[in-house]
């Protein structure tokens, strides 16, 4: 489904809607979606089929207040324990202190069916506008996205087309900008650790970014190891001593984030290794809480905070953006190179 050019939104879905698409009366539509009266499977498979299609979602509360909205922000994230997006939410609550406006949160998990299920729930209450990670989204979810009546902000990304609104860094470009990095301090036998998750999609950017411009240079990945589960220390060293141990002339090792990236610089660290010379190592998202490790990592700072600023301040009315303008906010990160990485050549 293509993004939006200009502010044109669509009007909200009806039950005529999901009656012409289904083939059923209104009156049916409405008990299938309430869940009342005697409808057969049939019927209600057909019209509980065609609403997801349609991407339409109950009105709960209808008639309960004049505007059919409620002053509440849908914020749909994948993670709550991850790092990064509490550090979104700060942002977005910073910029809507003052306002009417209140974010609630939900929690997909990387999973699409969950997002169907949360974005659901949530657009059925009629919130002022919705804030949720990532540009890709199941069909049904893009088409709820579509037709949901208020500001629909994607954050964290801006690699694809938006449904409305896109606000974050190009997670591409920065996988390509720290590759050449790394290239440019001499590194040639790189490594990369990065999650197997599938609906991590940024962290899947960033790996073809760096292969890109480590192509460009007639460079290939020496070594990589997907792991699943949370990010964590342990998880950096257990898949540090993996690979140092079977590529044993590896010159840089590049995480996917910082934190793995922090338990692989202590790992190093207690073997002897020169770290910062010989070898060289970066995460990425730029938390401010490793800087007490013995060696500042390098890694490129991912614009978290101003990212939630940001898709607020839309969501507020606070960023209007002129007829066919480009809907896509890209945010610029910076590459920190910290202590971990040698002089340039």
């Amino acid at each position: 489904m293509a993004g939006r050019n200009g502010d044109e939104r669509r009007g909200q879905l009806t039950l005529r809607d999901v009656s012409e698409a289904s083939g059923v009366s209104e009156m049916t539509v409405s008990r299938v979606l309430r869940n009342q009266g005697d409808v057969s499977a049939k019927t209600r498979e057909k019209v509980l089929e065609a609403a997801r299609m349609l991407g339409y979602v109950p009105n709960k509360i209808a008639g309960a207040l004049a505007s059919n909205r409620v002053n509440l922000v849908a914020v749909i994230i994948p993670s709550m324990s991850n790092m990064v997006f509490p550090e979104v939410l700060a942002g977005i609550n910073e910029q809507l202190e003052g306002t009417d406006l209140q974010p609630v949160v939900g929690a997909t998990y990387y999973d699409p069916e969950k997002e169907e299920k949360v974005l659901y729930e949530m657009l059925s209450w009629r919130p002022s506008g919705v804030v949720i990670a990532g540009l890709e989204h199941s069909e049904a979810s893009r088409a709820m996205l579509a037709n949901a009546g208020c500001p629909v902000v994607e954050v964290m990304d801006v690699d694809g087309e938006p449904v409305d609104v896109a606000v974050g860094i190009s997670h591409w470009r920065a996988g390509y900008e720290m590759g050449q990095e790394i290239l440019s301090r001499g590194y040639r036998r790189i490594g990369f650790m990065t999650t197997t998750s599938e609906g991590d999609h940024r962290a899947r950017k960033r790996m073809e970014g760096l292969e890109r411009a480590l192509g460009e240079a007639g460079v290939t990945l020496a070594d990589q190891i997907f792991y699943s589960g949370n990010s964590g220390f342990a998880k950096g060293r257990e898949m540090t001593n993996e690979m140092l141990t079977r590529t044993k002339d590896l010159d840089f090792l590049y995480y996917s984030n910082d934190l793995t990236g922090a338990g692989g610089l202590l790992y190093c660290l207690e073997q002897g290794l020169d770290v910062g010379g010989d070898l060289g190592m970066a995460g990425f998202n730029g938390f401010t809480l490793l800087e007490g490790l013995p060696r500042v990592l390098a890694t490129t700072e991912s614009c978290r905070r101003e990212t939630g600023i940001e898709a607020a301040r839309i969501i507020a009315g606070q960023h209007v953006f002129e007829p066919g303008a480009d809907r896509r906010i890209e945010l610029k990160p910076t590459i920190r190179a910290g202590d971990t990485m040698r002089p340039k050549l």
